[in-house]
């Protein structure tokens, strides 16, 4: 559950590794900002001249795929709001390579961190503030050496750094008591020493280009599980249907006949990737007759699907959608999201919405901080 996620964060301090130190150090105290032209989710070009006549330059690195990352949207977006109209700059760059994180990386989001992926993202959640994306080359990131997301750095008007470190002491905003980032920003504006120059910060680590490996590895693992595949009695389905196994469970109903079910497929599995660590579960069911049996098999090896499969075993398909469900009376793809004990979270005849079925996920998956499921209700504009 959340204690997996959490394991996922890093806890950073002033006093870093020297492993992490030498590999991406921090830029220091009273070092001049790094040049850039970075692309953002507004399709413009963003250089570090584009702010130069900003008193100060503060820079956020965010992503998408952070849970902590994610609580903290609004708080960058606030502190653009509020210290935009006294000449700040707040500027966001994301600075995961998409390539290096495991897709159980995934299992506190929607999408991952790419370009297409970020824009997604400032749509979902109204973002205004520049994100920029530095994932290719990792130029910048490499530059300034963030270890987490978020990590905040704040130039003066010289564009020297006067502050590095955490947004603020903590990600529950009833438990804020010192506002780092806003006090450095206050203290440039009012041309006073910063009362912190350095602190630690606290996040999802950042995703460098190295680790590709150890992604490539760990998909290796998961394209090496076993795949089975078993006949399903009208018994089989309606326990299903029940979902007395304590986990949010997604049902899939394909065939290797539809068209659109084959093609959504690798989505399924994926989705099912990304949150398996977590308190959910993927059963496939296939409405092929029992003798095609060898044929599901070989889509199912080709998709390397290690979930649940199931296969109709009966010839009988009404009956066994009956089963399931009486009110099922299309074909497929027909997709159930099950909570515990029975209730329908998500219900879809046809092409699967997966942006909306990952985020109805996300909205219902226990959580031990209440704030990561309510991240993932919609906000109005």
């Amino acid at each position: 559950m959340m204690r997996k996620m959490l394991r996922l964060l890093t806890v950073l301090t002033v006093g870093f590794s020297a492993l992490a130190q030498s590999a991406h150090p921090i830029l220091a105290i009273g070092s001049q900002a790094p040049d850039f032209s970075l692309s953002g989710v507004d399709g413009k070009i963003h250089k570090l001249s584009d702010y130069a006549a900003s008193p100060v330059l503060a820079i956020v690195f965010m992503c998408n795929h952070c849970p902590i990352a994610s609580i903290y949207e609004q708080r960058v977006q606030k502190l653009a709001d509020e210290y935009g109209p006294k000449g700040v700059a707040v500027v966001a760059i994301q600075p995961n390579d998409p390539e290096a994180i495991r897709v159980d990386e995934l299992d506190s989001a929607d999408t991952s961190d790419s370009l297409d992926e970020m824009k997604i993202r400032v749509q979902y959640k109204h973002l205004r503030y520049p994100y920029l994306y530095d994932g290719e080359t990792q130029a910048v990131a490499r530059a300034l050496g963030p270890q987490a997301t978020p990590h905040v750095f704040v130039f003066d008007r010289d564009r020297k750094l006067r502050y590095q470190g955490r947004f603020d002491n903590s990600y529950r905003v009833e438990l804020v008591k010192s506002e780092d980032a806003r006090n450095a920003v206050d203290a440039l504006l009012e041309g006073k020493p910063v009362p912190a120059e350095q602190t630690g910060v606290f996040g999802c680590s950042t995703k460098w280009k190295e680790k590709m490996e150890a992604r490539i590895a760990d998909q290796k693992k998961i394209d090496a599980e076993p795949v089975r595949l078993d006949l399903a009695t009208a018994e089989d389905l309606q326990k299903l249907r029940a979902n007395a196994t304590g986990k949010m469970l997604l049902v899939s109903f394909w065939a290797t006949w539809c068209g659109p079910c084959v093609h959504e497929f690798p989505d399924v599995e994926t989705t099912y990737r990304m949150y398996r660590v977590r308190d959910f579960d993927l059963v496939t069911v296939s409405t092929n007759m029992p003798d095609e049996k060898a044929g599901v098999l070989k889509m199912l090896e080709k998709q390397h699907a290690s979930s649940r499969n199931l296969l109709f075993g009966s010839d009988d398909t009404y009956a066994l959608q009956a089963a399931f469900d009486p009110k099922w009376k299309a074909g497929v793809p027909y997709t159930v999201l099950i909570a515990p004990g029975g209730k329908i979270l998500y219900e879809r005849q046809g092409d699967i919405d997966f942006l909306e079925l990952r985020r109805t996920i996300l909205r219902n998956m226990p959580a031990d901080y209440i704030g990561f499921q309510n991240y993932w209700t919609p906000s109005a504009p």
